[in-house]
């Protein structure tokens, strides 16, 4: 797997760059998989770059959980999200190395996306079994990675943690400079 590092809280301000919707446009990316009403988990949420809109596809019935490491980041979901008007349908979640941020949504989530951040996580393999046990029958997780960032070798790594973390492969869904791939638990 690629190197073991996390994305320093100041970087969250570049990757919510309005900008970065022309390049990865939530709307193709998201709105294949998430319905009104449904739980939806944004693992390594950042500042909230798909966050926001997840709320806003999930509607008043749902709940976007933002989850991620670093509190400065929450933060920076916490202050989009009011001046928006969504903190009604999203859930800060900050998560510890260990497994108790899972805890409660077992069996709960729609939905999830770990989008350019699993190769921050230094045992995929635990970190997508915990994820798996989140999901709900017909479940589904959208993993992406950096194509800069993740070689084709540490991605097909990923791949195979998936399928060790109890994961079928779903599609190859196409997303601008990242390697992508749909998965649901077996």
């Amino acid at each position: 797997m690629a190197g073991h590092h996390r994305c320093p809280w100041w970087m969250g301000y570049f990757l919510a760059n309005p900008f970065r919707r022309f390049v990865h446009d939530p709307r193709k990316i998201l709105a294949p998989h998430v319905e009104p009403g449904m739980t939806v988990l944004d693992l390594g949420c950042g500042m909230g770059t798909f966050t926001l809109d997840l709320a806003r596809f999930v509607g008043p019935e749902g709940t976007a959980i933002a989850m991620d490491v670093e509190p400065r980041m929450l933060k920076g979901v916490e202050k989009r999200m009011r001046k928006a008007g969504l903190q009604d349908r999203i859930r800060l979640l900050l998560a510890s190395d260990d497994a108790s941020w899972a805890r409660g949504l077992e069996g709960k989530v729609g939905f999830a996306l770990a989008f350019y951040m699993l190769h921050e996580v230094e045992d995929a393999c635990a970190f997508l079994t915990l994820v798996r046990t989140t999901l709900a029958p017909g479940g589904t997780l959208l993993l992406a990675e950096p194509k800069m960032h993740v070689t084709a070798c540490d991605y097909a790594d990923t791949v195979v943690a998936a399928q060790k973390a109890g994961f079928r492969i779903v599609d190859y869904p196409r997303i601008l400079r990242s390697r992508a791939v749909l998965l649901a638990p077996l």
